[in-house]
């Protein structure tokens, strides 16, 4: 029996660099968004930020140190989806991030993950040093 598309569902998981454990948390939510009635286009733009959020906190937050961890914890209800992805390094100033989209900068690779967040969750903000990555995305309202 599937769970009610009223009742939210809620986890955390704590990852490793390993593409199987990723997967794994990444195609939870996805089934979670699914029985919730969130659109083919809402999930692959939420699971394509969720991608890039896990990935950047291995590669540039935990500096690829196979002893550090990446959090990811997640609501998610019929109207939204929440979520926190932090990962365990020093933190960063995402207000110096290059952006990707100026001519000077488009042959540098930086900055296009979190163009990516941003233009497809309703909100994307960090807290604390800069490791702590929360994210939301409004379900779109049916007609």
């Amino acid at each position: 029996m599937s769970p009610s598309p009223d009742a939210a569902d809620e986890g955390s998981s704590h990852l490793r660099e390993e593409s199987g454990e990723i997967e794994r948390v990444q195609a939870g939510i996805a089934q979670a968004l699914l029985e919730r009635h969130y659109s083919q286009a809402s999930i692959f733009a939420i699971r394509l930020s969720i991608e890039e959020a896990i990935m950047n906190g291995f590669q540039h937050g935990n500096r690829a140190d196979p002893n550090k961890r990446v959090e990811v914890r997640w609501f998610i209800d019929r109207t939204i989806a929440r979520f926190h992805v932090i990962d365990e390094g020093e933190g960063f100033d995402p207000t110096v991030v290059p952006d990707p989209t100026l001519d000077e900068n488009l042959e540098i690779p930086s900055g296009r993950g979190l163009m990516l967040i941003r233009a497809y969750m309703s909100e994307a903000r960090y807290h604390g040093l800069g490791n702590h990555l929360e994210m939301s995305f409004r379900k779109p309202v049916s007609p």
